[in-house]
């Protein structure tokens, strides 16, 4: 029996892996000076604010800087994140904003020393936020393949530059885990993986 994959024919071992995918958003609600919320849900005490029990909050935490932008999903929390404009206002006088909603997703489980995680370090964090640079496009540098690590996203977010109230770029890393099936030989099925972006407040 293969530990690091499944028998999916006689002498035919799929080997466990992931796919990782970054998008690059270059946000602009109802114009460029964007700010980014991280949004988790708690449980209300019981007690006379909650006396079924049943009652339950959202929490916004402004993401201030680079390194505060650095997150990872949290489904047990809810967790989601919304880029809004401060500065426009919808008729009851709330923020206007997209929310980011996760998918399918994990972590890489290479070890940190492993070179695919030096060079592709972006793995490493659900959700960067950056201010918007031109040359910045690319989540892993421009040669990632060359590289010895910490190019792209890494050295990007060094300077732990403001985010707020700015022109940004969200970045969005998901995986899909991947241990084969017997059904995946000798043609794999299609494996849907996403996430979603939906206006809030407008």
């Amino acid at each position: 029996v293969p530990k690091y994959g499944t028998l999916i024919a006689p002498q035919l071992n799929a080997l466990n892996h992931q796919h990782f995918f970054s998008m690059r958003l270059d946000m602009s609600v109802d114009g460029q000076n964007n700010s980014v919320y991280e949004v988790n849900t708690e449980a209300e005490p019981r007690g006379p604010k909650n006396p079924h029990g049943n009652a339950h909050f959202a929490t916004r935490t402004l993401l201030r800087t680079e390194s505060e932008a650095q997150r990872i999903i949290d489904p047990l929390a809810g967790r989601h994140w919304l880029v809004t404009n401060p500065s426009v206002k919808n008729y009851l006088g709330q923020e206007v904003a997209y929310k980011l909603i996760p998918g399918e997703n994990v972590l890489p489980f290479a070890h940190p020393d492993a070179s695919v995680m030096k060079r592709a370090a972006f793995m490493t964090k659900h959700l960067w936020v950056t201010p918007y640079e031109p040359q910045e496009m690319t989540t892993t540098g421009d040669y990632p393949t060359q590289h010895p690590g910490g190019a792209g996203l890494p050295a990007y977010t060094s300077a732990d530059r403001d985010v707020v109230d700015r022109d940004i770029v969200v970045w969005y890393t998901f995986g899909h885990h991947h241990i084969p099936r017997l059904e995946d030989w000798p043609i794999m099925p299609a494996a849907h993986i996403g996430f979603s972006l939906k206006p809030v407040g407008f």
